[in-house]
């Protein structure tokens, strides 16, 4: 078992916990605590669904102030005339080469656009092209909502049924992950039959991160087109889709990447397909220099960005390219997951030394007793910044009572019903007293509960 201090970074070693003032915390007060002290009211909650909704930036405040401005100053003319030089007409090309670095790939392979709901039913539309021999979708069971609808309506679309077309890779029994190798045995077994493999990068139930290289190799040499889902690993883990030949990607930033509610997406499509056509063109996605003249005839913009559709909303970019200037500053996605890695491994070896804390392989044993288990993976290269907790007895009425008791006590994680509670320790805005603050009020409710003998 770990010893928790070997995880934490002294004052001079953590160079990064400045970008923490980045960022606007929410007070123990305005997130409603009710059993804090009245001196800690207006001090910063202890945040942890940074895996759901990351927080604001506050350059995204001012950058979202600036275009409100410029929208009431210039109105049409901010397009090609804007008064902090972001012209609308190009403004989503400067979020580009970060995205592009978040992600590994060239420029020219990402675009910042639409939802990702909306870009994975694009991309499929696009690269889903069954036939009688190939026509299967490979992906893993209980798949987040928006994918497993995408799935099931795409194959429905093309005359498939999805109970036939959709293999829905699950854990082995007793387990929480998808083992690599038993992915590898479907890909070996049912490839010639599989017409895509699309995978979350990260897991958003357990935080399980995906091998993303050697599935996709796998994938490819079956001859399947491989694409991912990378909603809770962009901004969270390095990534190098050029290099690892992924051939499309899609993903949200409202996650680890702050871009705020509903904020813009994105995806990446591999430079191999450039000069494919395009199925569903866009007005946006035509060249620039043409563009306005608004010609009959679509000449696409090469790579990704030929795939735009409409222009997208300042507003939702301001919002997103604030947090993506931090992200820069702070020297990219290397230095943030070393951090990650010292801040979940610091929160896991606290939480193993927890009373209440039970290895996953002794659960069944476990007699009904109040406590929990950790279900992401204790390997670090198969996690990201995401631990999640499973809570019994296990039938519903444990967790909303430890997530209830949390909030109360200025400590935000996010839950997955019934039994789960997700915490995210995210590297450019958690600190090693937020940690402490979630093991001490974990402690404390669970304490709470076993007198109770709920």
């Amino acid at each position: 078992m770990s010893n928790p201090q070997d995880f934490k970074l002294s004052v001079g070693e953590d160079t990064l916990s400045k970008y923490r003032d980045e960022f606007t915390i929410p007070t123990n007060k305005s997130m409603k605590a009710s059993a804090v002290s009245e001196e800690l009211l207006d001090k910063p909650c202890a945040y942890f669904a940074g895996n759901s909704l990351g927080l604001m930036a506050k350059r995204s405040q001012t950058l979202v102030n600036e275009e409100m401005s410029a929208w009431g100053t210039r109105g049409v003319e901010g397009h090609f005339d804007h008064p902090f030089d972001r012209n609308w007409v190009t403004m989503a090309d400067i979020t580009h080469p970060i995205l592009a670095d978040l992600v590994g790939a060239k420029e020219s392979e990402v675009a910042c656009m639409s939802t990702l709901t909306a870009n994975l039913h694009l991309l499929l539309n696009t690269f889903y092209k069954p036939t009688k021999e190939r026509f299967k979708i490979l992906c893993e069971i209980k798949a987040f909502p928006s994918d497993q609808y995408a799935f099931a309506s795409q194959v429905a679309a093309h005359g498939f049924s999805p109970s036939e077309a959709v293999i829905e890779m699950a854990p082995r029994p007793g387990e929480f992950m998808i083992r690599e190798e038993d992915i590898l045995e479907v890909l070996a077994k049912e490839g010639s039959s599989i017409a895509i493999v699309l995978f979350p990068g990260i897991q958003y139930y357990t935080g399980q991160h995906f091998p993303i290289e050697r599935i996709t190799q796998a994938a490819k040499a079956a001859g399947c087109v491989c694409g991912w889902d990378l909603a809770h690993a962009i901004g969270n883990v390095p990534l190098s889709l050029h290099d690892w030949n992924v051939d499309f990607a899609v993903w949200c930033t409202y996650k680890y990447l702050n871009s705020g509610p509903g904020g813009i997406g994105g995806l990446f499509v591999h430079k191999n397909w450039e000069g494919q056509p395009i199925r569903h063109a866009g007005w946006w996605g035509h060249e620039l220099a043409t563009r306005f003249a608004m010609p009959p005839q679509f000449n696409a913009i090469p790579g990704a960005q030929g795939l735009q559709q409409s222009n997208p909303s300042a507003i939702a970019i301001a919002a997103l390219l604030g947090s993506l200037q931090v992200f820069r500053d702070a020297g990219g996605i290397k230095p943030l997951r070393k951090r990650s890695l010292k801040l979940t491994g610091y929160l896991e070896a606290l939480l193993h030394k927890s009373e209440f804390w039970v290895p996953p392989e002794a659960v069944a044993n476990n007699d009904n007793k109040v406590g929990f288990t950790i279900i992401t993976p204790t390997d670090t290269s198969a996690r990201g910044s995401q631990l999640s907790l499973l809570f019994f007895p296990s039938d519903g009425r444990v967790m909303p009572k430890v997530l209830e008791g949390l909030a109360a006590r200025g400590v935000i994680g996010d839950s997955r019903k019934p039994d789960v509670i997700r915490l995210a320790p995210c590297a450019l805005y958690n600190n090693w007293e937020d940690i402490d603050r979630a093991v001490t009020g974990l402690e404390e409710v669970l304490g709470e509960l076993k007198k109770a003998q709920l």
